[in-house]
């Protein structure tokens, strides 16, 4: 094989006759030429969610997401001259390696494609006998996709201008290739247990007789046979091959590679790369690798590149992008609505990533049911299956992205399944990520079932607020927290129609407020608008000087929501995995910034994103601790169920150990033994069990399962003060650490010179007036705070733009060193003990103010909002609460909340400055 690269300057004319230079591999976009983005490629949302899709304005800035330096949609002529010639009986090609809907002229003269095309796959011409020595060679590229669906594909992350764009040109290579007059097309490998099955797409222009042979290292010897073609394409395929005994296996985190070369007897050969690995069913309904049961940790990629406006299209680029997954402890890479380059999958083959593609398809309502949508995504879907055969990180594939439809829809999704299994059965195969919203439950022919749902039954613990909804649903903002919620019963339920693997779609989704340092990464195709719109407002409400503490605290309480979702999963005995969304924030549907990881692939400068952190609870082998809450008072006993999630390699053998941990101090340690607990001083080396009867301190966890290794009873009568602890579990490599917060057990009472009300009225105005103090605490309810918001534990969930009916809380930003919190353990961010005050409503300041609890706003609104507040008023000093603690007294931390306040509230120290009038504490208290 000869190739001739076409890169460089080629001449580009558009629909309304404009001419300009354009260079190869490119987009209009990155050559500078196209129209002002008004906006008008609007997201189409799927059913039921926002406003997105409605009316807007073209001369207003767009405000939901990134701005496109240049536009254009419709077919560009790109054209050039090429003074090339091939050597006498040679075949002629022209590949373009990425394009939209791609068409090509030579002379003038139209030239079919040499195979089904598809925007997911290389395009290929032949030019065998087109190009004279000097010839006008012209590419029309049309992002308005004729003759394809047009809206399921720009609504698809392959073109939606939302994250990628809807790009036009050519990426990648752009290229003729010369090849023998019979030669191998394409030659895919696919092992499976002991064996592989080698398929030879030959090409002949002649009739051709002659021996076809293959070769590698990982086979037990070589292969051939006889063959005899007519000319067209002949598919040519070696069966039950043999492979060495001592074969390296493709594993997760082990990209083993081997080649393999096949030859045509007096035509040469053809050389590829595979992995020989057995992805599927272990034959119990868990996903597994070579056999061995795994934990799917994915997360979903939406294509998010803003300084190109596409994917990279380098094997180097992946590696950087992929290494930096995995460094969060990702082992599965979801591609949401869209299938990335090659280079990618050679990236994950080295890597030992695995990769889960899907059609360019985003159609929550009519799925295939269009002649010419089924039609394009059956040729998408075969080309992808082909071009990705061996590629041993390739292993699932869906049919697109939430897809819904009816009868003929259904059916059609049903024939594709066969396809694919026809074409590749060594990969999984689902009619659609999250298909029917979980609706209609799981798809009997799927080879995987993926979503957020199953029926009612939760298989995540976060969910959008919908019109009329109390909130943002799911266990996490709706129920008291503990540290053993799992989906044992949703998976119990599914498991009486469905028998196959299953993992959880799209967890998480925790919004994280702007790190306006991004901003100086811009460069590129896409103007950042939206965020500097955000910085505008936040600039003139005066929150710059703080902002990165209002970042930090959104992040640090995004990544404990991401925490419980994730060990909520690990907890649960049937489930295959999580997929998140997600690491990487999204920049649009209202300007989605939920991510460790900012647009540009960068870990955001943050502690709350460093990769080591997410990956203490994002790995193969974890520690779980059942704690039924995180609060005690002192005198209780903590008792817990301790488990080991090992989905690692190898069993796991060693004693269960544990630690209590205060200010980094280990206060007290032990050894599970017999099931019981062994305490021990913290001064026990590492080597002692400290085991005096009860059996072998050592336990055995086998990979790829949930083992119960024994049951934590810690007594807290040693505490003497409210504090905060950390408990530290491990059993080998498997461990995990738990916060706790023990309070010394005291009813609180109100002191006599405090003044308690649920209402400013005349006795309170009195005491104020006179210098006195008012502990202003009204039921937390929108009836006496009428100017205030439910606010909810965790962050908005995905973006106020999206989900429209949830109210926008982003979570407290706390005056952790204020004195109020001296007898009252906290840190700047909500954490678990702030539960029950955490969902209660936060008032609608009349101004910016100083906030002993602030509830820090959506970036939509970005109100100046309390739940805590200290304020001159009337002559005196008030203290104002909107979180309702004395209806909130079964709760440790709200009975040592309030008590911590009712001593403030008589120090010295409570001497606030900034004031409010009574009509204004009349505005937000009735």
């Amino acid at each position: 094989m000869k190739v001739y690269s076409l890169e460089g300057t080629w001449s580009v004319k558009l629909q309304d006759g404009s001419c300009h230079a354009m260079r190869l591999p490119g987009t209009l976009d990155e050559n500078g030429i196209g129209y002002r983005d008004t906006g008008s490629n609007q997201w189409h949302p799927a059913e039921g969610l926002g406003d997105a899709g409605e009316a807007f304005d073209a001369d207003a800035p767009i405000a939901t997401r990134y701005t496109r330096k240049y536009t254009y949609e419709g077919p560009a002529y790109m054209t050039r001259r090429v003074t090339w010639q091939s050597a006498p009986g040679k075949r002629v090609f022209l590949e373009a390696e990425r394009a939209r809907v791609l068409g090509l002229r030579i002379d003038g003269r139209e030239v079919a494609d040499f195979v089904p095309p598809s925007i997911s796959t290389p395009h290929i011409f032949e030019v065998t006998g087109l190009l004279g020595g000097d010839s006008e060679v012209t590419l029309i590229s049309d992002n308005s996709y004729p003759g394809l669906p047009h809206d399921a594909i720009v609504f698809s992350s392959a073109a939606t201008d939302e994250t990628q764009t809807n790009w036009n040109g050519v990426l990648g290579y752009v290229r003729l290739r010369e090849e023998e007059p019979v030669f191998l097309h394409a030659v895919r490998v696919y092992p499976k247990g002991g064996t592989l099955t080698v398929k030879a797409e030959i090409s002949a222009d002649r009739a051709y007789e002659g021996t076809l042979a293959v070769c590698s290292e990982a086979l037990a010897g070589l292969a051939s046979v006889r063959v005899a073609l007519q000319p067209g394409m002949t598919e040519v395929t070696l069966e039950g091959l043999a492979l060495r005994d001592d074969v390296r296996r493709w594993d997760e985190y082990e990209g083993n590679l081997y080649e393999l070369t096949a030859s045509l007897e007096n035509y040469g050969g053809k050389t590829v790369r595979f992995g020989v690995r057995d992805f599927g069913d272990n034959g119990s309904g868990r996903l597994a690798v070579n056999g061995r049961t795994i934990f799917l940790r994915s997360e979903a990629n939406c294509a998010e590149f803003p300084e190109e406006g596409h994917p990279p299209m380098s094997t180097e680029e992946w590696r950087v992008i992929l290494s930096l997954y995995k460094s969060y402890g990702i082992n599965c890479m979801r591609f949401h609505s869209h299938c990335p380059p090659e280079a990618a999958f050679d990236a994950a083959d080295e890597l030992g990533m695995l990769m889960q593609p899907e059609l360019s398809h985003w159609n929550p309502r009519t799925a295939f049911e269009d002649d010419e949508s089924y039609r394009y995504f059956r040729t998408e879907l075969e080309a992808i299956v082909r071009a990705l055969a061996n590629h041993p990180s390739f292993v699932m594939l869906t049919f697109g992205n939430e897809l819904c439809n009816h009868e003929l829809g259904l059916a059609r999704m049903h024939e594709l399944l066969d396809l694919a299994h026809e074409l590749d059965a060594t990969r999984l195969y689902a009619n659609a990520s999250n298909g029917f919203y979980g609706r209609a439950g799981c798809d009997a022919p799927s080879d995987f079932y993926t979503s957020q749902k199953y029926d009612s039954w939760d298989l995540r613990g976060t969910f959008a607020a919908m019109e009329g909804d109390n909130g943002i649903q799911g266990y996490i903002n709706q129920r008291y927290p503990s540290a053993v919620t799992n989906y044992d019963a949703s998976m119990a339920e599914l498991r009486k129609t469905y028998k196959k693997p299953v993992f959880s779609f799209e967890v998480g989704q925790f919004e994280v407020l702007p790190d306006f340092e991004e901003l100086a990464d811009f460069h590129g195709v896409s103007l950042p608008v939206n965020l500097e719109l955000i910085r505008e407002k936040a600039g003139r409400l005066g929150l710059l000087g703080e902002w990165k503490r209002y970042v930090e605290a959104t992040g640090e309480l995004s990544r404990i929501g991401y925490r419980e979702e994730i060990e909520a999963a690990m907890r649960t005995k049937e489930l295959s995995g999580i997929s998140l969304l997600g690491l990487q924030d999204f920049p649009g549907q209202g300007t989605a910034l939920v991510g460790m990881i900012n647009s540009h692939m960068k870990a955001k400068p943050y502690a709350f994103a460093q990769p080591e952190k997410f990956r203490r609870f994002f790995r193969s082998e974890l520690a779980l601790v059942g704690l039924p809450r995180y609060t005690y008072e002192a005198g209780e006993t903590l008792t817990a169920e301790v488990t080991v999630a090992n989905y690692g390699k190898q069993e796991i053998c060693a004693p269960v150990r544990w630690t209590l941990w205060q200010d980094g101090e280990a206060v007290q340690e032990g050894v599970l033994a017999g099931g019981e607990t062994v305490v021990q001083s913290k001064e026990l080396q590492a080597d002692e069990t400290g085991v005096q009867s009860g059996g072998s301190a050592e336990v055995v966890c086998p990979a790829g399962t949930l083992t119960k290794v024994g049951t934590l009873e810690l007594p807290l009568d040693f505490v003497q003060e409210n504090a905060r602890f950390d408990l530290e579990v491990r059993v080998g490599i498997a461990e995990n650490t738990y916060p706790l917060w023990v309070y010394r057990k005291a009813e609180p009472v109100c002191p006599a010179n405090v003044h308690e009300t649920a209402v400013l009225d005349e006795t309170a105005l009195g005491v104020l007036a006179g210098g006195g103090c008012v502990y202003l605490t009204p039921p937390s309810d929108a009836e006496h705070l009428p100017s205030s918001i439910r606010a909810q534990f965790t962050t908005d969930f995905w973006s106020v733009g999206t989900f429209a009916a949830q109210e926008g809380g982003m979570g407290q930003l706390i005056d952790e060193r204020h004195p109020i919190f001296a007898a009252f353990p906290t840190e700047f961010h909500t954490n678990w003990q702030w539960w029950p005050m955490a969902v209660q409503r936060a008032v609608i300041l009349p101004r910016p103010m100083k906030a002993i609890v602030t509830e820090m706003d959506s970036y939509a609104y970005m109100r100046p909002m309390a739940q805590l507040l200290e304020c001159r008023c009337n002559g005196g000093r008030l203290l104002l609460s909107s979180m309702g603690l004395q209806d909130l007294q079964q709760y440790p931390e709200a009975r040592a909340l309030l008590r911590a306040i009712y001593g403030y509230l008589v120090s010295d120290v409570f001497a606030p400055e900034q004031e409010l009038t009574v009509d204004e504490v009349r505005g937000l208290v009735h």
